[in-house]
């Protein structure tokens, strides 16, 4: 049932086995400008970039094109050699794990800054494995800090290439020396999109990607290549562990201090033939909640990351509760249309693992709490586990949530014929509907116009809008019908005579 999970860059293997696909490692210390070397080469955003140092924590993958190769690059978190704090000892373990994968490494540095005892550290560190070394000074904006560039070769670096990763300068030289150094011949990329991308990449071109193979889910079906799941929820219920705890790995960094990540971390999982791409996103807090600049980005990635998604898992913390704050989110996904299941982690602490001496808490009194508190979602279903004690996606838990993900991700994208609905038309009693006289319509005949989310169409005699307790009704009454667990209904009203959306 499970494949060997995947990096979310799919590695390319060629004919000798190895990697066709060579991976680029950018390190350096916080705050030199990494994440905007990164987006400038893969033409996204993907990366959180301020002025805050230590914005990125996790790693994070992209792609680029060079003269006709492909690469693969990967973003790390600010490294800071000997640092024994929680988050930085675990962003340098994250760092290592990038250093180990990668065929070459390009450090930065900021040439504004004096060279300090992490950059020798650092330098030392790379110095010693067998790969090339790339020193990147970054932020040259200007003939007399190109000439200070020089300086920065006492880090015993040999490659050194003044670049401004903001302007867009000297990158073109320093990947053409990345290129030479990595032996082989790179898988090359796609044409259509990828030629575009490349072009823009030979002419040192920043910004967001345009939007590449499009799906357009207004008629018809598709079948995405691959099914995406946003992990969302307040800071600190458990979102980064439940992310390790189904790719069965240490991707993202875990720590008791919320709001931890802040760049969302993904990774594909291979499950019943299904490709499901999780995304850890930060933990989404009311506005005034956030102070730093990067908290706000991060929450304003992670709302992004909800839009672009499939399902939605909300994590709740069983220790806390339902709260506004949990209220709140299950909204944004309500809202989005994504596809939605409720995980209520944490679960054993309020059950075996219960140390406060009350007794455990019940499943079914919680259940109830939960469904009355987000009305709204009671087409979710319900998950109860804890991720900490999960030991990989075999884990009971852990495989309950592959298959719901699975199973609502199907449900979303169901389709059923415009005979089919008629007949079911035929058959309520839309009496029984709790709707005032003056606000009930006729249903002349109804359609399916759209799936992800399911989209019915209702032609009626007259331009309405529908009452919501008419709309509840139906929906109720199609879902006792043809299903759709988990996915959200949306309902269009054509008068006959209007020929316009009410």
């Amino acid at each position: 049932m499970f494949a060997a999970r995947r990096s979310v860059i799919p590695t390319r293997t060629g004919a000798e086995g190895r990697c066709a696909v060579p991976l680029v490692a950018i390190v350096g210390r916080p705050n030199v400008g990494k994440s905007t070397l990164f987006n400038r080469l893969t033409g996204t955003r993907r990366s959180i970039v301020g002025d805050e140092p230590g914005i990125t924590r996790d790693r994070i993958y992209g792609e680029f094109d060079w003269a006709g190769r492909r690469y693969r690059l990967v973003d790390t978190g600010g490294i800071v050699p000997g640092d024994e704090e929680l988050i930085a000892s675990e962003v340098f373990a994250q760092a290592r794990v990038a250093l180990e994968q990668a065929d070459a490494l390009v450090m930065v540095v900021d040439a504004r800054t004096e060279l300090a005892r992490p950059d020798y550290d650092l330098a030392r560190l790379l110095l010693r494995g067998a790969k090339p070394v790339f020193l990147a000074v970054n932020k040259v904006e200007g003939p007399a800090l190109a000439a200070e560039a020089e300086n920065f070769r006492r880090l015993g670096i040999g490659n050194v290439f003044p670049i401004s990763s903001e302007h867009g300068q000297g990158i073109g030289e320093l990947l053409d020396a990345i290129a030479e150094a990595i032996p082989g011949k790179a898988a090359r990329p796609q044409a259509g999109a990828s030629a575009s991308r490349r072009g823009r990449h030979e002419a040192y071109g920043a910004g967001v990607n345009e939007k590449e193979g499009k799906k357009i889910r207004a008629h018809g079906e598709f079948e995405p290549h691959q099914t995406s799941v946003a992990i969302i929820g307040r800071p600190n219920v458990g979102k980064s562990t439940l992310l390790n705890a189904l790719t069965g790995s240490t991707r993202a960094i875990v720590s008791p201090i919320p709001g931890t990540t802040r760049d969302a971390v993904d990774e594909v999982v291979e499950f019943s033939g299904q490709t499901l791409r999780f995304v850890d996103t930060a933990g989404i807090r009311r506005k005034g909640k956030t102070k730093l600049m990067a908290e706000k980005l991060s929450v304003v990635m992670a709302r992004r990351h909800l839009e672009a998604a499939d399902v939605a898992l909300v994590v709740i913390d069983a220790t806390e509760g339902v709260t506004a704050g949990d209220a709140t989110i299950g909204g944004y996904a309500h809202q989005s249309g994504r596809s939605v299941i409720l995980v209520v982690n944490k679960w054993d602490l309020v059950t075996t693992g219960r140390t406060d001496g009350k007794p455990p808490a019940d499943r079914g009194i919680f259940e109830r709490q939960l469904r009355r508190a987000l009305k709204y979602l009671d087409y979710a279903p319900v998950i109860f586990l804890s991720a900490l004690e999960a030991g990989g996606p075999r884990h009971k838990g852990m495989a309950q949530v592959l298959r719901e993900v699975v199973a609502v991700a199907a449900e979303r994208r169901k389709r059923v014929s415009t005979g089919q609905m008629n007949r079911f038309l035929a058959q309520i009693d839309f009496q029984r509907a709790p709707v005032p006289i003056s606000r009930r319509v006729h249903i002349l005949y109804m359609t399916q116009a759209a799936v992800a989310p399911p989209t019915f169409v209702l032609f009626t005699d007259r331009e309405v809008k529908l009452h919501f307790a008419f709309e509840r009704f139906l929906e109720n009454q199609i879902r006792a019908a043809f299903g759709f667990q988990g996915a959200p209904i949306r309902f269009k009203v054509k008068a006959r005579s209007a020929g316009k959306n009410t």
